[in-house]
């Protein structure tokens, strides 16, 4: 894409870029529960492949020179590799668990607590004090949060003990590769950094899981256009149309579209694998797509950490 975007063609890309994310989670899902399809094969090949597709097109369509440049220094170079591993892998992974254990809509709900998890790690660096939009922000994230996992009822959970563990060291993981990303993303494209960081991700898994170490035959058609979907729309596509909708919106226009994500993860779940969401769970649902309503209206919103996204 060459140029600025008009104003409409950034909120299709937006709003085709979330909706991808947050089917993509459901498609991995079916690849999961119902083809047996490893986490630790499909996070290596996901992060792998959308990693160099993402360096190509950086090199294609804008600054060549930064794909190499980014290694040159080692202020860069080492912040970069622990981003790869403690923040590109460590959301991708965490949050593919929690989908096998659970299902793509809480997964992705509850990786929407980083920014409640940001707020308090900020207020015990004493880095900003705490207001009012703060504490209705929480009080939705955990209203939500209980709602979403019990139904209403204190006697069981209505989510696999495991899926909530992953689905929370997913929102700590995505908390942290936010705020870690930031100084990366004012010294480099977003592409870039992103791009290297899943290179670095999949290539660290590939010694837990060589991408090559499957059986491609057991493969059905079914299977193989599942598997490009996540990797490619799901995937790609996702983080690209997102990045280059900021060319042309707000980030708080552009954080507020993408809230889609969660909505089009629990629709295609509920819709399409027929997984059963109760009315206590669709309150959660509402609270804390509420919370990331009012955090796109937050005046503060700065475009770095919204140009870290990349789910």
């Amino acid at each position: 894409m060459s140029g600025k975007p008009s104003k409409l063609t950034g909120f299709l890309l937006v709003i085709i870029g979330a909706s991808c994310w947050g089917i993509g989670g459901a498609v991995s899902q079916r690849l999961f529960q119902e083809h047996d399809v490893s986490v630790d094969w499909l996070v290596t090949v996901r992060l792998l492949t959308a990693g160099i597709l993402l360096l190509v097109i950086q090199s294609l369509l804008k600054d060549r020179s930064q794909v190499g440049a980014v290694w040159k220094n080692r202020h860069t170079a080492v912040p970069l590799i622990i981003f790869g591993l403690l923040g590109m892998l460590a959301v991708q992974y965490t949050y593919m668990a929690s989908i096998n254990y659970g299902n793509a809509a809480v997964a992705t709900l509850l990786q929407y607590l980083a920014p409640v998890m940001i707020i308090f790690y900020l207020l015990m660096r004493r880095l900003t004090v705490l207001n009012g939009k703060d504490i209705i922000t929480v009080a939705l994230a955990l209203t939500g949060c209980f709602f979403l996992l019990t139904n209403g009822s204190l006697s069981a959970l209505a989510v696999p003990p495991p899926a909530i563990i992953w689905g929370v060291l997913s929102g700590a993981a995505l908390a942290f590769y936010t705020l870690y990303a930031i100084p990366l993303l004012r010294g480099f494209d977003s592409l870039v950094i992103v791009g290297w960081a899943m290179v670095i991700g999949g290539a660290a898994l590939s010694f837990v899981h060589p991408p090559w170490a499957v059986n491609l035959t057991a493969f059905t058609g079914e299977m193989y256009v599942y598997l490009i979907f996540v990797v490619i729309f799901g995937t790609m596509l996702a983080f690209w149309f997102y990045i280059e909708s900021l060319q042309s919106l707000k980030p708080q226009e552009t954080s507020l579209l993408g809230s889609l994500e969660p909505l089009s993860a629990v629709f295609t779940v509920v819709l399409w694998l027929g997984e059963p969401f109760g009315g206590f769970q669709w309150f959660g649902t509402a609270c804390i797509i509420a919370m990331t309503f009012l955090l796109a209206f937050e005046k503060k919103a700065a475009s770095a950490p919204a140009e870290s996204k990349a789910l």
